[in-house]
């Protein structure tokens, strides 16, 4: 299992090369940005904030996970990507996604409760549309890991929403050697979880700070590194860690801890 870094979107501050080239130095394969138009306030777009650390990731992977073709609609993410892909010589990874947030479809327009009837359409035209991956976002239901096989290259799972029994029990109802990999695994290595949960990440994504700790990077580091072993033994290939502040200081606690 290998890791990548969500770059920092929701207070970027101008230090998302930053952060780019202390995962590089750390050994990290991978840097991705996720999609909202608005969550629980600002957010970065998403696409542009990949495309401007192209030239300070040579050789890791980039990776949207996930992008929105629903609210962007699917001909103009088709083109935004593929621009990233062609400017990054071939380095892209687009997984896909309906979006879980009801304030994104509202600013699009769009009724929420026609997400998913949107998205299948939008897989067909995009798939049609972008030669490059194209990967399909789900928290592993059933109907979810049906779609990611129909419309998939790999499966893009989020850790804030599962587990490592429930992602290798969901791993399981996929094709032999199918590429997968977790998304926002939320990251902090620290003494003091409870302070970080409580008043950082639970706010942040609206959840229950207990429904949280045992799902994410928050902790000592000997806790982080055997969360990601569970993952790794559950059949995880790729972890996105996205740290909560002070990104290039985590990374290197976070990798020193996985060594």
């Amino acid at each position: 299992m290998d890791l990548g870094v969500h770059l920092p979107l929701t207070n970027p501050q101008p230090r998302l090369r930053a952060v780019v080239e202390t995962a590089r130095d750390c050994g990290f394969a991978a840097v991705s940005a996720n999609d909202h138009l608005e969550f629980r306030g600002p957010w970065l777009d998403g696409p542009t904030a990949l495309a401007s650390v192209i030239d300070a990731s040579e050789g890791m992977t980039l990776a949207m996970t996930a992008a929105l073709p629903v609210v962007r609609g699917p001909v103009a993410l088709a083109k935004a990507l593929a621009a990233i892909d062609l400017l990054s010589g071939g380095r892209l990874i687009a997984a896909l996604a309906p979006g879980s947030s009801e304030r994104d479809y509202e600013l699009a327009g769009i009724p929420f409760e026609e997400r998913w009837r949107r998205f299948d359409e939008a897989l067909v035209v995009m798939r049609a549309e972008l030669p490059l991956p194209l990967w399909v976002a789900s928290w592993g239901s059933p109907a979810g890991l049906r779609r990611v096989v129909q419309y998939g290259d790999g499966w893009l799972a989020s850790a804030y929403n599962t587990t490592p029994e429930r992602f290798a029990a969901a791993r399981e109802q996929l094709p032999d050697g199918f590429p997968n990999a977790l998304a926002t695994m939320w990251t902090y290595v620290c003494d003091d979880p409870d302070r970080v949960l409580r008043d950082v990440l639970g706010p942040l994504v609206g959840r229950d700070p207990e429904e949280l700790r045992d799902r994410v990077c928050v902790g000592p580091p000997e806790y982080c590194a055997d969360l990601l072993s569970r993952y790794a033994a559950a059949g995880c290939q790729r972890v996105y860690l996205w740290p909560l502040g002070d990104e290039q200081r985590q990374l290197e606690r976070i990798s020193a801890a996985a060594a």
